[in-house]
């Protein structure tokens, strides 16, 4: 495994295939691979259709900085997330959690704030997290800081904090 001046993990073609062949149960979706995925993919799709494929690495090595929306882009890509939740209509989701009006006015109101900023994979990528500290039985604080204002997350179950109760204006999460 190699990791570039940005902390980003990638591997060769052939130290894929060697850790593969070490132990077939890899989690391939973790991987990035600097030469050449394609080749890999297409065989391993002709091969067994249910393999999942590996990620082209894309080196961030610009002459020029970086600018912060395309690095955060760039490694959103890469988180590590099921297919259930990578593909999970998380609007929906949260929608369904509601059960009053004010409580959908709130959320949808929210839901409009985090599809402008493009952070739909953020609040996915959250209820994976959370869903996964549940299962593992690990605790996590009650709620830290601006965030404590989004209902969004208050029923995803980040924090637990209804900012519903304590009248938070959802201006205080945007800050």
């Amino acid at each position: 495994m190699n990791y570039d001046k940005y902390g980003q993990a990638y591997t060769t073609e052939d130290e894929l295939c060697n850790m593969l062949y070490q132990n077939p149960n890899l989690d391939l979706s973790r991987f990035q691979v600097s030469d050449q995925p394609g080749i890999y993919n297409k065989s391993v799709q002709l091969t067994y259709a249910d393999f999942e494929q590996v990620k082209c690495y894309l080196p961030l090595d610009h002459k020029e900085e970086v600018p912060i929306e395309l690095f955060d882009w760039s490694q959103q890509q890469n988180w590590y997330m099921p297919v259930e939740y990578r593909n999970l209509d998380i609007a929906q989701c949260v929608l369904d959690l509601c059960s009053t009006q004010e409580e959908l006015q709130r959320v949808g109101q929210e839901l409009l704030l985090f599809q402008e900023r493009d952070l739909f994979n953020l609040l996915r990528y959250l209820k994976y997290f959370v869903d996964t500290m549940r299962k593992n039985n690990i605790v996590w604080g009650l709620g830290r800081g601006s965030s404590t204002a989004s209902y969004v997350l208050y029923l995803l179950g980040v924090h637990k904090i209804n900012c519903l109760y304590y009248d938070l204006p959802i201006e205080e999460f945007l800050k």
